[in-house]
């Protein structure tokens, strides 16, 4: 197995919540963090969106969404369907036909905002088509979107009001005994997001849906993205997750997935611990972790790789990962291979040489894992 040692002050106790699915992936009650990322693509283009929801899959993705506008996109969201490695969420705004339709298409779930999908009778139309058709429901409730009333009521938009609005609308589904559902209360202010959710959290036992809503780019929207969630998930709040982003969606999933792994709520692929470099190191070790991480982005088994440019760090690194290497002077470093010492390597040769570790360490792990299982039957 993979080293990853457990200690009791890194222990997260999640938020029991209830558990619903979104097609085959389970969101809640103990379940894995499920990571989900959102095309961008007109979803007319059939083509491009599922190429899109391809290399979102490939990535780790476990759920994808998709914007359901009109009708047009509705009839080509049945062509996609067909075509997706992974479930798919219907993202409705405005016209509630458009969930009927999503429902009718093959969704596995509908994301429909109670600030602008109509009056409850439309709403119970949805639920309606949800129901017949085996779909799940998202709550999604977002600042910028909140409901006339309770902007005139609270002023504007604040933790207090989106968390009466996701409370609103749980009663609508659960007035007409529809119970698979989850919610989310997003915002693209971090501290207003963070208090809805922590409100949200011990209101009620529906499983949640965490994001940061329009973080930003690549690098502002994920740091806005792991502080908020990063804070939220710590205290065990969160069973399925977004980075959002104004990027493309596999870069969604790989933040998504990152977060989960500093929090070890979750784990894929290689871990590379690395140190910042200085006028110390045996190599150059940023131009050496920007390729490697290109190089092993194939590998899915969990596990841990550390390149430290020095002696003053690396060994104790490395004594933690399953493959690492630490340099040293003279053109070469040391490898480690399960937390030991095992043998010399240049610096020329070491990218190679490290690849291949890492992937004979990969397939160690899966056949322990397998034999593991096996010996359980």
């Amino acid at each position: 197995m993979s080293l990853n040692p457990i200690r009791p002050w890194r222990n997260i106790h999640r938020r029991e919540s209830r558990q619903i699915h979104v097609g085959s992936v389970p969101v809640g009650g103990g379940a894995p963090i499920s990571v989900q990322t959102m095309t961008n693509t007109a979803t007319t283009d059939v083509a491009a969106t599922v190429a899109q929801i391809q290399a979102a899959a490939e990535a780790g993705a476990d759920i994808v969404r998709v914007s359901v506008p009109d009708a047009a996109s509705s009839k080509a969201l049945k062509e996609i369907v067909a075509e997706s490695p992974v479930p798919l969420v219907a993202d409705i705004h405005f016209h509630y036909k458009r969930g009927i339709e999503a429902a009718e298409a093959g969704a596995a779930c509908l994301r429909i905002n109670p600030g602008n999908i109509g009056a409850p009778e439309r709403v119970r139309e949805v639920i309606a088509a949800a129901r017949d058709h085996g779909c799940s429901i998202r709550i999604g409730v977002n600042a910028g979107s909140l409901e006339k009333h309770l902007l005139e009521k609270y002023g504007e938009p604040c933790p207090d009001a989106m968390v009466e609005s996701g409370l609103e609308h749980i009663r609508i589904l659960q007035d007409n005994d529809f119970h698979e559902f989850k919610i989310s209360v997003k915002a693209s202010d971090v501290f207003m997001a963070a208090a809805a959710y922590q409100q949200l959290a011990e209101a009620t036992d529906a499983p949640i849906h965490l994001g940061i809503t329009e973080a930003g780019g690549l690098i502002s929207g994920t740091v806005k993205s792991a502080i908020g969630m990063g804070n939220l998930l710590w205290a065990g709040i969160g069973d399925t997750i977004r980075v959002s982003l104004s990027a493309d969606p596999v870069e969604e999933v790989k933040m998504g997935f990152e977060i989960l792994k500093s929090l070890g709520l979750r784990h894929r692929g290689v871990n590379i611990i690395s140190c910042p470099s200085c006028a110390r190191q045996g190599f150059d070790v940023i131009k050496t972790v920007e390729i490697l991480e290109e190089r092993l982005e194939h590998i899915k088994t969990p596990m841990s790789l550390s390149i430290i440019g020095c002696v003053v760090n690396g060994p104790g690194e490395a004594l933690m990962t399953d493959v690492g290497f630490t340099g040293g002077g003279a053109g070469s470093g040391m490898i480690y291979l399960a937390g030991k010492q095992s043998h010399k390597m240049s610096n020329e040769a070491m990218i190679d040489h490290i690849v291949e570790q890492v992937e004979k360490r990969a397939e160690a792990i899966e056949a322990e894992s397998a034999a593991a299982d096996k010996a359980a039957e």
